[in-house]
């Protein structure tokens, strides 16, 4: 939810945009899109499949300086983010050492206690939520194994982006929040690479710094003048074909000249239904995964822990 009057799945794209404009220059309008998205998808499947899901109330700062309006958003998205805890008078917590309330496995999140697992079983958002730069889904970022491909649940960790591995995930909302925070704070630790204070710290520690030269060849751009306004819709086309195979951007070059001549764009109705098939279908390896964690949980509940667990 964002800091306005009324709920964030009724803002405009022009409230939207101004919003954007505002604060933390990392935080732009595709990523609000995006986290408007993540929270629509998860109401309406809460009210199609009777599932009790989460809101994540984020208020984007509206500070004028980026660089503190980014540090506010942080600041609390850490705090977001960080594993529900027990209270201090729950036994559980002392006689048990079950200090973090939601920690139970890979299917559940660690902040709010939503099932991940029944929630992708009904509509997979993690495939629908995407970077707003790279194309590139939460689940493809976060769900899958970087070397096989496979589905591998995202574990969190219980200083949100250090410090030790729990049981459990994030669910849509969250996954995208902490995806934002990693985005948020690599741009804070770029910057601070070029404070002069920390050059200075890297010279004394006998690191040198070597400026090296790159010659840089400008090319003529054939693109008309009245094409350039385009240039936007391309960009787009070219985000959007990362995500799906259904849209397709043909280049056809000159032989004679190497340009390129013809251009064409195609969108495959047949990839696009089939792909949404795909994504509310989990695969076999996730089925499988989730099997192993269901096994786990109806063991978990034979130990039998006692009745009157909060």
């Amino acid at each position: 939810m964002m800091s306005w009057n009324r709920p964030q799945q009724n803002l405009t794209e022009a409230e939207l945009a101004i919003l954007a404009a505002q604060g933390n220059n990392q935080l732009t309008q595709a990523a609000l899109q995006e986290m408007l998205m993540a929270q629509q998808g998860m109401q309406e499947v809460a009210a199609a499949q009777n599932i009790e899901v989460p809101k994540v109330n984020f208020y984007p700062s509206r500070h004028p300086d980026p660089k503190k309006a980014r540090r506010k958003d942080i600041k609390q998205a850490y705090k977001l983010l960080q594993p529900a805890k027990r209270s201090w008078i729950n036994p559980f917590r002392w006689a048990l050492g079950r200090k973090y309330r939601y920690n139970k496995d890979t299917g559940t999140c660690v902040v709010d206690g939503c099932n991940c697992a029944n929630l992708i079983q009904h509509d997979n958002l993690y495939m629908k939520i995407s970077d707003e730069e790279t194309g590139r889904s939460l689940w493809e970022m976060y769900w899958q194994n970087p070397v096989t491909g496979q589905p591998e649940a995202f574990i969190a960790q219980d200083r949100v982006t250090s410090g030790k591995k729990m049981r459990g995930t994030y669910c849509p909302e969250h996954m995208h929040l902490y995806h934002l925070l990693n985005k948020w704070e690599a741009e804070e630790d770029k910057q601070n690479e070029m404070n002069p204070n920390r050059l200075r710290d890297k010279v004394k520690r006998g690191v040198s710094i070597v400026t090296v030269p790159i010659s840089s060849v400008k090319k003529n751009d054939p693109t008309p003048a009245m094409l350039q306004k385009y240039e936007p819709f391309f960009a787009e086309l070219e985000r959007d074909s990362g995500k799906t195979k259904g849209i397709n951007i043909l280049h056809y070059a000159n032989p004679a000249t190497g340009q390129n001549d013809v251009t064409m764009v195609v969108f495959d109705l047949r990839i696009f239904q089939m792909e949404l098939q795909q994504m509310n279908m989990p695969t076999q390896a996730f089925q499988e995964l989730l099997n192993v964690e269901n096994a786990k949980m109806q063991q978990n509940l034979d130990g039998g822990l006692g009745t009157g667990e909060v």
